[in-house]
C-alpha cells in the first residue's frame, strides 16, 4: 500500500514542477537578449576624460570654438568621430559617422587594414547590417524613420536606464533602409551619458 501512495504522488509533483518551470527560462532568455553598451571607440561617456581620447587618437582634426566638441577623421574608412565634453573635460557623448564624400584627408594606413577602428564594446561598427544591431542589443526601445542630409534613414533608439545610473544611458544607431534587395547598413552610432 505504501508503494501505491508514493507512486500516486509522483504525477502530482511533476505537474507542480512543470507549472513553475516556464517562468524561469523565459526570463533568462529575455535577459540574455538584452544588452547595454559601455563604450564607443574605446571611450565611455560620463566616465572618461578627453585626456584618454588624446592618448589614444592624438591631436583632434578640429575643435569647436568653445572646445566642447572635438573631431577626429579616419580617412581610410571615411568616418568622422565627434566627442562632446563638458567644462571639466569629461566625455559626454561620442558619435561616429560615415562620411563617404569626405575627400580632404587621404588614407595614410600603410598596413592596408580594413578592420573597423571605432566600434562599440560589443563590436558594432559602421557598415554593419541593421540585423547585427538587433542580435547584439535586442529589440530597440523605439524604431522610427529619420532623415539626415536628405537621406532616408531608420533610427534605432536604446535606453539603458535599466542597467543603472553609472553606465551610458542612450545609444542611437542610424541605418540606411533595405533597397532593391540590398540590406541596409549602419551609418552612424551615438553613445551618450545621462547628462545629455
Amino acid at each position: 500500500m505504501r508503494f501505491w501512495v508514493s507512486v500516486s504522488l509522483l504525477p502530482f509533483c511533476a505537474v507542480m514542477a512543470s507549472a513553475q518551470a516556464p517562468s524561469t527560462p523565459w526570463k533568462s532568455a529575455a535577459a540574455a537578449h538584452r544588452a547595454n553598451e559601455l563604450t564607443l571607440a574605446r571611450l565611455q561617456p560620463e566616465h572618461d576624460s578627453i585626456a584618454k581620447a588624446l592618448r589614444i587618437y592624438w591631436k583632434p582634426l578640429q575643435a569647436s570654438a568653445e572646445e566642447s566638441t572635438l573631431t577626429w577623421m579616419n580617412g581610410c574608412q571615411k568616418q568622422v568621430m565627434n566627442v562632446d565634453v563638458d567644462r571639466s573635460r569629461k566625455v559626454l557623448s561620442i558619435r561616429v559617422t560615415q562620411v563617404p564624400e569626405y575627400k580632404e584627408y587621404e588614407c595614410v594606413n600603410t598596413r592596408g587594414s580594413s578592420k573597423p577602428v571605432w566600434t562599440t564594446g560589443h563590436g558594432l561598427a559602421i557598415g554593419d547590417a541593421p540585423d547585427r544591431v538587433l542580435k547584439l542589443y535586442g529589440a530597440p526601445d523605439s524604431r522610427s524613420p529619420s532623415t539626415k542630409g536628405g537621406q532616408q534613414l531608420e533610427l534605432l533608439y536604446y535606453a539603458f536606464d535599466w542597467a543603472g545610473p553609472d553606465v551610458p544611458q542612450v545609444m542611437q544607431v542610424l541605418c540606411t533602409p533595405e533597397k532593391d534587395g540590398k540590406p541596409g547598413q549602419v551609418v552612424e552610432i551615438t553613445l551618450a551619458g545621462p547628462s545629455l
